[in-house]
């Protein structure tokens, strides 16, 4: 096992344990390992567990702007813990898996449909004004917009290669008009660190990438 499946593992105690609220349930390292293997799925480039962990550490960064940072946190696990790159309902999907999990994990109905409301808000990353737990989740997702340049070209590689089943002019296409609905929301980032911090990175890094797709 490598020390970052032991990190995550002791992550994952962490916040279900928390999540709970004191009920006394299963063990919750089995909950882990399936996640984890569904983060480690061969096709994955992007969406694998190095994501997963700098979503969670954004989070940490974040969490005092959260109303709920456990269901925040238990979100990230499941928010693209079923990712196919050639299908539309991963979002649905993984939030569905969360449904099912969470209950017989011990998590309380009520936050357990906070974390699939919030899974289901990845589709936009779009949250409606005040929901503090959407702002997190969202701006923590997306800060790898706001990377270092070879970072964020690291990134964009990546992400290439989970679609590298896309012809390449229906790819740039594609990308491009992603590309385009994000800048065109109001804020990238809804929290205030996020939008001190990475809202005017990610913008650069954004209208550059639409340059090279369309150039």
């Amino acid at each position: 096992m490598t020390n970052h499946s032991v990190d995550l593992r002791a992550r994952w105690t962490r916040t279900l344990i928390a999540a709970r609220d004191g009920a006394t349930a299963p063990d919750p390292l089995p909950y882990a390992d399936n996640l984890l293997t569904r983060w480690a799925e061969p096709h994955r480039r992007y969406h694998t567990t190095a994501h997963l962990i700098a979503v969670l550490d954004h989070i940490d960064t974040l969490a005092d702007h959260a109303d709920d940072p456990q269901a925040v946190r238990l979100a990230a696990w499941f928010h693209d813990a079923v990712y196919r790159p050639d299908r539309s309902e991963n979002e649905e999907r993984s939030a569905a898996l969360a449904e099912r999990a969470l209950p017989e994990a011990g998590v309380p109905s009520s936050r357990t449909a906070e974390v699939a409301r919030l899974v289901r808000l990845t589709v936009t990353h779009d949250p409606a004004p005040g929901d503090t737990n959407g702002e997190v989740l969202c701006d923590a997702d997306l800060a790898i917009l706001a990377a270092a340049p070879d970072a964020y070209a690291a990134y964009t590689k990546a992400v290439r290669e989970e679609y590298a089943f896309v012809p390449d002019e229906a790819f740039r296409e594609g990308r491009a008009a992603v590309l385009r609905q994000l800048l065109a929301l109001p804020r990238l980032f809804r929290t205030p660190y996020g939008a001190a911090h990475w809202e005017a990175a990610a913008r650069r890094n954004l209208s550059s990438e639409i340059a090279l797709l369309t150039g």
